[in-house]
């Protein structure tokens, strides 16, 4: 029997782990009330400090902090920017996983430390670099250099792939190729429907961070039509920020409910369920 289920647990061990749950989830909570709360009070409710609720909810806050930030056409660019960067990682990592499991070559092991280390470059290190790179072929003011990186994979969601591909038993590869299956097929039809827990992890990882992303966009977009959800928010933060709280507020919760909900929805692929167990057997 497990310890949690253990009935000569002391209680007092089990109401100290429960009470440190609690405070712990109260630290996330807190937070997350006041921006709601701040969001729906006027601006002189919010310099009262005592006053956690608004007398009476503004929703009209949410329309026209959004019309202010020029939040729809912010919305569009991040949408396309960050679904094009989901699917692109997790198909890029999952084939170059894919080949550092199941393929053998010289260097194989040499080239997948290499990429391994590349982990600890600071992005600080290389931001230079690419940057000229993209300007040499003109795609400043342009998606291209928020996308393109995303193509070529990232070190650690392919060693995720890599691992994953690992556990796959290599008869059931071996019944798929007498069958006639290619090496595509295998990769499309059997390896990418088994790894659905990693797919969801690099895919939410993915999204969050171009979601949020404010460094790269604020580097490469210059036109206003351009800007992101991160840039936009910024730019209505130093302009109207201290003369209008709580519509910053209203519009810093906006734009970080898509991250919100879909954390919620896909929690549950953060752990790996049937499909790794499913292969044991």
């Amino acid at each position: 029997m497990s310890k949690a289920l253990n009935p000569t647990r002391p209680l007092s061990q089990t109401i100290t782990v429960y009470a440190l749950l609690v405070l712990g989830g109260l630290l996330f909570v807190v937070p997350f009330f006041v921006l709601i709360s701040n969001s729906l009070k006027t601006d002189q409710e919010i310099s009262d400090i005592g006053q956690w609720l608004p007398s009476l909810p503004q929703w009209g806050n949410y329309p026209e902090a959004l019309e202010m930030m020029g939040f729809w056409p912010a919305l569009a660019n991040t949408t396309v920017i960050t679904t094009l960067c989901v699917v692109g990682q997790v198909i890029s990592s999952s084939l170059i996983g894919y080949g550092f499991a199941r393929y053998r070559f010289k260097g194989r092991n040499t080239a997948f430390a290499i990429m391994l280390a590349t982990m600890m470059l600071p992005a600080q290190v290389t931001m230079i670099p690419v940057f000229l790179l993209f300007r040499s072929i003109g795609a400043i003011d342009s998606f291209l250099p928020l996308i393109l990186p995303n193509l070529f994979g990232a070190p650690f969601f392919i060693f995720m792939f890599r691992q994953f591909f690992l556990q796959v038993p290599e008869e059931l590869l071996e019944a798929a190729r007498i069958d006639g299956a290619s090496a595509w097929m295998i990769y499309w039809r059997i390896m990418l429907p088994l790894s659905t827990p990693v797919i969801a992890i690099v895919a939410i990882y993915t999204f969050m961070f171009n979601w949020n992303d404010f460094m790269a966009p604020l580097i490469y977009l210059n036109s206003q039509e351009n800007r992101t959800l991160a840039i936009a928010l910024n730019s209505f933060s130093g302009q109207y920020g201290v003369q209008f709280r709580h519509l910053l507020m209203a519009a810093s919760f906006v734009t970080m409910l898509p991250c919100i909900l879909l954390f919620f929805a896909a929690q549950r692929f953060f752990i790996d369920t049937g499909t790794s167990s499913g292969l044991k057997g």
